[in-house]
């Protein structure tokens, strides 16, 4: 790294750390008007220690936790000054914010925890596996062909909470010395019962597509994103036609500068249509409720993420971006091995694509 890159590295870093700072002097206000949980009355909680901008990962758990906190109170641990912040606006659960391991030896203490779930693989996690006399549960953020879901991190698990015997498989092929049969229960996906949120369009003749990318990875094999390679194309065909309403909701922009450039070009074109043609209603969707989206669009496309299996159980048609990258692994022993494929070459031709799936009944 040269010296210009430093010096921005450091300008980086020094605004996270006023970030923080500031964020910790609003949450310490906020929460003197809080009454954290009694103590010896949380049974559950959900161990979440990252930052705001995967806050995605918990919320599609908010009303299964809703549900389970009517006999067995939950609780959400945040270790992030600025989530805790968020959590206290829309969680449906409590949420208690343990910023110092001291602060979690006290909540443990506290507490009567029976079982820790946990919904992404966060080094932090590690700092709450030392607690035993309960059951530490991976319960993941989704259920998805990605490689993420079958790492040896399953392992540090006792027990982890799966969609069904194709996760099962999948975690059969690539772990070694791994007691299934024992160690992963099989849940169904209690997500799919809570599809939420009112459309924000009135219903009309067009044809509703939902684009749905996923982040651009960060590592060759998991370059699943496609944004840059797939997003531009696709997006501007389906402006084009005068038929089409595109729903773009991702979650991008992580690591790539160029992604999240393309991702800021096809938002300005969203606006631009939508200026052009006030009745199209064509929508940049960055709202914190999920589930609508898959029930409205008519067609979907998405990344191979979870929003892949979200999708099927509407049974409604879906198309799957096949990732530019030759290096991302791609497991098509289930469901992408009969799926309906975009590559990158065929981005601009997805409104034939889109009529074809609407269709075909081998496509539903």
């Amino acid at each position: 790294m040269g010296l210009w890159g430093q010096a921005k590295a450091a300008q980086r870093i020094a605004r996270n750390l006023l970030r923080s700072r500031r964020n910790r002097a609003l949450l310490a206000e906020r929460l003197a008007g809080v009454t954290p949980p009694d103590p010896g009355s949380i049974e559950i909680a959900v161990y979440f220690a990252d930052t705001r901008v995967n806050l995605y990962q918990i919320r599609q758990w908010y009303a299964p936790l809703a549900e389970l906190a009517r006999e067995h109170p939950v609780a959400i641990i945040s270790r992030s000054p600025g989530t805790m912040m968020t959590l206290l606006d829309e969680a449906p659960v409590p949420a208690v914010y343990l910023r110092r391991v001291t602060d979690l030896e006290r909540f443990v203490a506290e507490q009567p925890l029976r079982l820790v779930l946990y919904v992404n693989q966060n080094t932090k996690n590690f700092q709450m596996f030392r607690y035993g006399r309960m059951w530490h549960v991976f319960i993941n953020h989704g259920e998805s062909d990605k490689m993420y879901m079958t790492t040896n991190q399953y392992k540090a698990y006792d027990y982890a909470f799966v969609a069904g015997q194709a996760a099962k498989d999948r975690l059969a092929r690539k772990l070694w010395n791994y007691d299934l049969d024992r160690r992963v229960l099989e849940i169904g996906r209690p997500q799919a019962d809570h599809f939420a949120g009112e459309l924000p369009f009135t219903p009309d003749d067009r044809t509703v597509v939902l684009y749905a990318p996923t982040w651009e990875g960060d590592r060759p094999a998991a370059a699943y994103g496609s944004i840059a390679s797939h997003g531009e194309r696709l997006v501007d065909a389906l402006l084009a036609t005068g038929r089409h309403r595109v729903i773009y909701r991702p979650h991008s922009g992580v690591v790539d500068r160029g992604y999240r450039a393309a991702h800021h070009r096809i938002v300005a074109a969203l606006a631009q249509a939508n200026a052009a043609d006030p009745a199209a209603h064509h929508l940049y969707d960055s709202g914190s409720s999920l589930g609508w989206q898959l029930v409205a669009a008519d067609v979907a496309i998405t990344d191979i993420s979870a929003m892949v299996y979200d999708r099927l159980a509407t049974g409604k048609p879906l198309i799957v971006a096949r990732p530019a990258s030759a290096a991302a692994e791609i497991d098509e022993s289930g469901y992408l091995s009969a799926c309906e494929w975009l590559s990158a070459e065929q981005a601009d031709q997805i409104v034939p694509l889109v009529d074809h799936v609407l269709t075909s009944t081998e496509a539903h």
